[in-house]
């Protein structure tokens, strides 16, 4: 925690992972409690949140667009990817977090703990539809989508 009970964005110090000496649980260098609310989110709660988000977003487009969405022919079949981008991007300027997330209770945080703005989703929503920046993560399970915007995902 830095001045005033903010998160700061920690650089690495300490052992070869990047971690401080001790830092025994993701987030612990950025001042996060190691379980419940305010703990950084696990990787099950991440992936069924996003399994949940495809799904709503593959009905949402097949609603709009019909049954081509289903087959992947045309344009069509990137639907539900732009359906993802738009819902959320906005939901986690709104609320906090995509659809899929809010249902799994995970919350996208700012380090220093001020909204998530419009912009700054937009981001990190289209490097999460590029697939390879959330799977290159540090210590603290914080993706490049994330350390782009200066995010971390915590349970709720």
């Amino acid at each position: 925690m830095g001045p005033a009970g903010r998160l700061d964005d920690v650089s690495s110090s300490g052992s070869s992972t990047g971690a401080p000496a001790g830092a025994s649980y993701p987030g612990e260098r950025l001042g996060l409690p190691a379980e419940g609310p305010g703990a950084v989110a696990g990787w099950g709660r991440r992936l069924l949140a996003l399994a949940v988000d495809w799904v709503a977003c593959l009905l949402v487009a097949g609603l709009f667009a019909g049954t081509a969405v289903w087959t992947g022919q045309g344009l069509v079949q990137w639907a539900p990817m732009t359906v993802f981008l738009l819902e959320a991007t906005v939901l986690t300027t709104l609320a906090g977090g995509s659809f899929g997330q809010l249902v799994c209770r995970i919350a996208v945080v700012r380090l220093d703990r001020s909204p998530v703005n419009l912009l700054q989703s937009l981001l990190r929503t289209f490097l999460i539809c590029l697939v390879i920046p959330p799977l290159v993560f540090d210590p603290d399970q914080r993706g490049l989508h994330d350390l782009a915007v200066r995010t971390v995902t915590l349970r709720r």
